[in-house]
């Protein structure tokens, strides 16, 4: 009797277990004609083994007699089993989201958890598929790497519901982010390397830390407003974005720095006053008795008062409704917007052009398929493109372009790009810095906030922001 059932391992198999097969079976199919990887319905085989014949005794641990050692394997198995839906849950359908800055205030605020869907722009095939799930690029605790950089995948996106459109909020990996400094993230590797020369920052491991590179889907998550589309044309005129030449529409959020200045020295704005402006205590900069800033408010024309001193002035990120409401108040005496172009730095591509935060442009944006003429005068801006994002050496000789060793007058792009901005304009380190957004950097779009935490107030004293539970994405940052 048991040779026979040993020769039919079919036999007296439970329906249940058949009916788990049967829904298992159907996923991975649904799954592989998705990804269009037929390779993966050898998992079929595994299937069979796993549910039905149990040729592998993968459920042995069940009869172990130790209860400890029993317990211990159970929780293994669990474990296990988690791990591997959190990993395909986290690649090809959702993930979750912090916002950790203040670059898109007054829409996303800091504190806002966001659900990010992988499906809405179709999730990308992971490139480093050996990785720990949850952990973007370093373990915590261990603090090492959370990924195996081999093998690595060509990049491929799944199909989604939808495609990227301007205006869409977007979780993207930093496209600088592929080389870091591992004590200094901010400002970005290539930006340290222009300000303080590569040479300085290898030489000073103590201040810097190690130079690593990071494969695509392990660099930094950003999430910014996606304000230029392939093919476009893009510029900034005095703060304005134009897009072929047409004014864009501007964020009902959208916000700049502004200079405040009340009326009297003995006068200060207190807290439930920038509450009411929707000012953060990071975004905060009082200066008061400040000699370091007497050539500053001297030159956007502030003026000093009977006793040859400043009244206090803050320096803060203001939407036009913001204004309104400090141009009501009395003791304000005088706003002033922070000029663009003395302020904020330089912008991409860096030490080259005379553009700003505030005039920039205009630029083409490359769109897959698209050629452009390589010239002296546009070699700056798609030279880094060509090289770091689409995987070429180039090279400048004697005034000539190389691509791959080779003379080019032109090139053809391989991928769609995006320009991406923040709604605090004045606070952010966005395209404006750092350059184009390929395709393959296309995390997902967020949908909703599940969760808010304000980080001015304690979790029992208006910490929990419940207006904005559970609130759409699209709906907060019209």
């Amino acid at each position: 009797m048991e040779d026979n059932k040993k020769r039919n391992r079919f036999a007296g198999i439970k329906k249940s277990r058949w009916i788990r097969f049967s829904l298992a079976s159907l996923l991975l199919i649904a799954f592989t004609i998705w990804c269009s990887n037929y390779y993966l319905l050898f998992l079929l085989i595994l299937f069979v083994d796993i549910y039905l014949t149990e040729y592998i005794p993968w459920r042995a641990w069940k009869k172990i007699k130790n209860p400890t050692l029993r317990k211990v394997f159970e929780w293994t198995d669990a474990i296990l089993y988690a791990l591997v839906a959190v990993y395909l849950i986290n690649n090809f359908i959702f993930q979750n989201y912090k916002i950790p800055s203040s670059s898109l205030e007054k829409s996303l605020l800091v504190g806002d958890y966001l659900l990010v869907s992988k499906l809405s722009y179709g999730p990308r095939v992971p490139m480093t598929p050996l990785s720990f799930p949850l952990a973007q690029h370093t373990m915590p605790i261990l603090n090492c790497k959370s990924y195996i950089e081999n093998p690595q995948l060509d990049y491929k996106r799944l199909k989604g519901t939808g495609e990227i459109k301007r205006g869409d909020i977007v979780v993207f990996n930093f496209p600088a982010g592929d080389t870091v400094t591992t004590k200094v993230a901010n400002p970005d590797y290539y930006t340290l390397c222009y300000s303080e020369g590569k040479e300085f920052i290898l030489k000073n491991k103590d201040i810097f830390g190690d130079i690593i590179y990071r494969p695509v889907d392990r660099r930094e998550n950003y999430v910014k407003r996606c304000v230029g589309m392939p093919g476009d044309t893009f510029e900034i005129r005095n703060n304005q974005i134009y897009i072929n030449s047409i004014a864009a529409e501007n964020p009902t959020n959208l916000q700049f720095n502004y200079y405040v200045m009340l009326s009297r020295s003995d006068l200060r704005l207190t807290d439930k006053q920038f509450e009411e402006l929707g000012v953060s205590v990071a975004d905060r900069t009082a200066i008061i008795n400040d000699y370091r800033y007497n050539d500053i408010l001297r030159y956007l024309g502030f003026e000093t008062n009977e006793q040859g001193a400043y009244n206090p002035v803050y320096r803060m990120p203001l939407t036009n409704d913001a204004i309104e409401k400090l141009n009501s108040m009395p003791i304000v005496a005088k706003i002033v917007q922070e000029p663009g172009d003395l302020f904020g730095g330089e912008v991409y591509p860096l030490g080259v052009r005379k553009w700003s935060r505030a005039n920039y442009g205009p630029l083409w944006i490359p769109q897959r398929g698209a050629t452009i003429a390589l010239t002296p005068d546009n070699w700056d801006i798609y030279e880094r493109v060509i090289r770091n994002y689409e995987g070429n050496d180039t090279a400048v000789k004697d005034g000539k372009i190389y691509i791959n060793g080779e003379p080019a007058n032109s090139y053809t792009f391989k991928m769609d790009y995006y320009y991406m901005l923040g709604d605090n304009r004045d606070n952010s380190a966005d395209s404006r810095y750092w350059g184009f957004v390929p395709e393959d950097h296309i995390v997902g779009k967020p949908l909703f906030v599940w969760l808010s935490l304000d980080p001015d107030k304690s979790i029992f004293n208006g910490g929990i922001r419940f207006n904005r539970l559970f609130r759409s994405v699209e709906e907060l940052v019209k």
